[in-house]
């Protein structure tokens, strides 16, 4: 398996969780703990530049579909 094709799985795994469940992995899960981690792995890939181009434009996708589940403060 070559490292485009694990991302790729890893991408589909985090976007199929998302939809599911209709939240963002979890950092205090087991299951969830690794892609949390890959989430949070290419947000600093993305802000430091080193994400390729076409991972670039998916990884954004997904984001903003994580967008949509995030938390909102019930005291504002």
């Amino acid at each position: 398996m070559t490292q485009e094709e694990r991302w790729l799985a890893r991408y589909n795994e985090v976007m199929d969780f998302i939809v599911a469940n209709k939240r963002n992995p979890s950092k205090y899960y087991a299951e969830e703990r690794n892609m949390h981690n890959f989430v949070k792995v290419c947000r600093k890939r993305i802000n430091s530049g080193e994400m390729k181009e076409t991972r670039v434009s998916m990884f954004k996708e997904l984001l903003e579909n994580s967008e949509k589940y995030r938390r909102v403060n019930q005291y504002v």
